[in-house]
C-alpha cells in the first residue's frame, strides 16, 4: 500500500513538473518571439537611416554642385560691369580734350547771339509760366468729372417714417440708419446697387438687403399701398421682425 501511494505521488509530480515546464517553455517562446521582432525593428530602422543618410549625401552634392553652377553663371556678368567704368572715363577723356582742341578766340561779331540767349531764355520762362494757368483751369474741371461719393444721404425734407415696420430693420439698424441719414421709405426706395452696397459695407451686411427685400418694400408702403404690403410681408411689424 505505501508502495502504491508512492508511486501515485511520484505521477502526480511528474505531471505537476510537466505543466509547469511547459508553461514555462511557452512564456520562453513568446520572450524569443518579442526578441525576433525587436531584432528585424531595429535592422529595419538601420537601413532606413543609411537610407536617410545616402538621400542627405545626395543632396548635399547637389546643392554643392548648384552652388557651382551659380558662381560660374554670375561670374561672366561681373566682366561687363568692370569694364563701364573704363568705357566711362575714355568719353569723359574724350570731353575733356574736345574744349582743349579749340584755341580760337571769341569774336566780337558772336556777341550778339548771346545777347539774343537772354531773350529766347525769358520767352522759355515765359511759356511755363502760361501754361499753369491752363493747368489750374483743367485740375478743377477733373476734379469736377469725379463726383465724391457721399458717405451720409441727404437728409429727407418731410417727416420721418417708422423704419421697423420693415422686415429687418430693428432698433439698432433704425438706429444706423438714422445716423447716415435715412429717415423715410422714399430714400430706401430710391436706392440703387451701388446704395446698397454702400450700406451694406457700413452697417457690415452681406447682401441682407437683398434677401429681405427691403427696398421692395419700402416702395410699397412709400406708395400707401398697405394692403399689398400686407400681403406680400405678413410677419412686418410683429416680434420676429427683425
Amino acid at each position: 500500500m505505501t508502495f502504491f501511494y508512492i508511486v501515485l505521488a511520484f505521477l502526480v509530480g511528474v505531471l505537476v513538473g510537466w505543466f509547469i515546464w511547459g508553461r514555462l517553455r511557452g512564456e520562453l517562446d513568446s520572450l524569443r518571439g518579442d526578441l525576433d521582432r525587436t531584432r528585424s525593428e531595429r535592422d529595419r530602422l538601420r537601413a532606413d537611416a543609411d537610407r536617410l543618410t545616402g538621400e542627405l549625401d545626395a543632396c548635399g552634392k547637389t546643392r554643392a554642385d548648384l552652388e557651382r553652377r551659380l558662381r560660374e553663371t554670375s561670374a561672366p556678368s561681373a566682366k561687363p560691369s568692370s569694364s563701364a567704368p573704363a568705357a566711362l572715363v575714355s568719353t569723359a577723356a574724350k570731353a575733356k580734350s574736345a574744349p582743349a582742341a579749340k584755341p580760337t578766340p571769341a569774336k566780337p561779331a558772336a556777341a550778339k547771339p548771346a545777347a539774343a540767349k537772354p531773350a529766347a531764355a525769358k520767352s522759355a520762362a515765359a511759356k511755363p509760366a502760361a501754361s499753369k494757368p491752363a493747368a489750374a483751369k483743367a485740375a478743377p474741371k477733373a476734379a469736377a468729372s469725379k463726383p465724391a461719393v457721399p458717405k451720409k444721404a441727404a437728409p429727407a425734407a418731410g417727416k420721418a417714417d417708422n423704419l421697423r415696420r420693415l422686415i429687418g430693420i430693428g432698433p439698432v439698424n433704425d438706429k444706423l440708419l438714422k445716423g447716415l441719414g435715412v429717415t423715410t421709405y422714399a430714400q430706401i426706395a430710391g436706392w440703387t446697387a451701388a446704395d446698397v452696397k454702400r450700406i451694406e459695407n457700413t452697417l457690415n451686411f452681406d447682401g441682407r438687403i437683398a434677401r429681405e427685400k427691403w427696398v421692395e418694400q419700402a416702395k410699397l408702403l412709400a406708395a400707401g399701398d398697405e394692403k399689398e404690403f400686407a400681403r406680400q410681408f405678413p410677419s412686418a411689424g410683429t416680434a420676429n421682425n427683425s
